[in-house]
């Protein structure tokens, strides 16, 4: 691509690796900047081009259809996303128009300059001259037509959601579904880096006075980084400080001041990778003289829960499947069950995973969600607590699993969550607590709090 710039270059590479390799954004995006030198602004270009375009997949395919003559499942698949990366720079970034043609069309002959690199060239051109003749409001009164504002059919279109994820989203909220448009709206705003100070290892007071750090909204361990990348930083280089979004960091929290009667020795983090909530527990433990079991299935990703303990630790990181209870027979006094999920909390982080999941992940979820809160309460002491908790707020995910996990049996009760995260507001009608993007500015974070009896 000789003739493109480094970041439209890196923008597209990225959409084709998501596409063939169904790479994840967040780990291919880095790897690239740094291949092609990229950083600055030309590196933040990059990124927003990329990322913006993932977003708002949905809403510029409706438009590029009605720009485009033949079937758009005719289209080919790499010339799709020129035309995507076109569409979001005419619509939603600074760009002049002719820059943003010229530029698609420049990525259109470098696709495949060997043959019909001038046809090419030449469709683009005129689809995208096509979508430059209206702003982003007009196309979206021409694409409403006769639709209500809460069809949600057109919120799906028009936020660029799966219509399976707005449904979702609207049964969660339930009087507040009028919330709905919000809730979409805040998953297509990218997320500023949220910082913790792990306990024993920093102090908010020392995050605070890091370079372009401020305050988090909620989190009394919490930081925000206003300014540059995370990894600029030697306190997350070293792992005194780690990146995690301020719902993680408050659940984790919850789990920590639960009450518990007698022994308070023993806590277990039965799905630990990548191992932020491991070290945000870890150094609460460590000052109160607990030990912290972290359990994770995948080898690599018990790694990673290694790398990001304190070498002096007395935590143990057990590799294996928590439905089996690798640790042993032990009761444990405090467990997180940290569930592996669809994500639909966290969109507006993973802007590729909202294409990536179907309605069909919930079954296979949900039968390993049950059966790891069902371990847990199994596993833990009489007058110990429970934390389960997923980055979604899809029902089947949330509620459902815990009244399933709770049926039948007289020795597990609720706990009033809420109450142990007095710093937030507007979570719910509890016992639990659901956290959301556009309440919150946080990832929709659920928590359920049980203790046996």
């Amino acid at each position: 691509m000789s003739r493109v710039d480094a970041p439209r270059a890196v923008a597209v590479e990225l959409l084709r690796a998501v596409r063939e390799d169904d790479a994840y954004a967040n780990l291919v995006l880095p790897q690239l900047l740094r291949q092609r030198g990229l950083a600055g602004r030309d590196a933040a270009f990059a990124t927003e081009l990329a990322y913006g375009t993932l977003r708002w997949q949905a809403w510029y395919d409706a438009i590029l259809q009605s720009c485009v003559s033949r079937p758009w499942d005719k289209v080919e698949p790499a010339l799709k996303d020129i035309l995507r990366l076109g569409a979001h720079q005419l619509l939603s970034m600074r760009v002049p128009d002719h820059a943003a043609v010229d530029s698609a069309c420049e990525l259109a002959r470098a696709w495949d300059p060997r043959t019909g690199a001038s046809a090419r060239a030449g469709f683009v051109n005129a689809v995208l001259r096509k979508v430059a003749a209206r702003d982003t409001a007009a196309w979206a009164e021409d694409r409403r037509q006769d639709r209500s504002y809460d069809d949600i059919t057109w919120l799906a279109e028009r936020w660029s959601h799966p219509l399976w994820v707005v449904r979702a989203f609207r049964d969660s909220l339930g009087a507040r579904r009028r919330e709905l448009e919000a809730l979409l709206m805040a998953d297509n705003e990218p997320a500023r880096p949220s910082l913790v100070a792990r306990p024993g290892r920093m102090t908010v007071a020392a995050l605070l006075e890091e370079p372009g750090v401020g305050p988090s909204r909620w989190s009394p361990i919490g930081a925000t980084l206003l300014d540059g990348i995370p990894d600029a930083l030697d306190c997350v280089r070293q792992g005194r400080a780690g990146v995690q979004d301020e719902g993680s960091q408050l659940v984790a929290l919850a789990l920590s001041r639960a009450s518990v009667e007698g022994s308070d020795r023993r806590w277990l983090d039965m799905c630990a990778g990548p191992g932020g909530k491991a070290a945000l527990l870890d150094g609460i433990a460590a000052e109160r003289g607990a030990r912290l079991i972290a359990v994770e299935q995948h080898p690599h990703r018990a790694e990673l829960v290694r790398n990001s303990l304190p070498a002096a630790t007395d935590s143990v990181v057990v590799v294996g499947d928590s439905r089996t209870r690798p640790w042993g027979d032990e009761l444990i006094d405090r467990v997180l069950v940290d569930a592996p999920c669809t994500g639909l909390g966290a969109l507006r982080r993973r802007p590729e995973s909202r294409w990536r999941r179907t309605p069909a992940d919930l079954a296979a979820l949900g039968a390993v969600q049950r059966d790891l809160l069902r371990t847990a309460l199994d596993s833990v002491r009489p007058g110990g607590v429970v934390a389960y908790v997923t980055c979604s707020p899809h029902l089947a995910e949330t509620k459902f699993v815990v009244a399933d996990a709770m049926r039948g049996r007289a020795d597990v009760a609720l706990e009033d969550a809420q109450a142990l995260l007095p710093e937030l507001a507007d979570c719910g009608d509890g016992p639990m607590v659901q956290m959301w993007p556009h309440r919150h500015g946080t990832d929709a974070m659920f928590l359920a709090v049980l203790r046996k009896a």
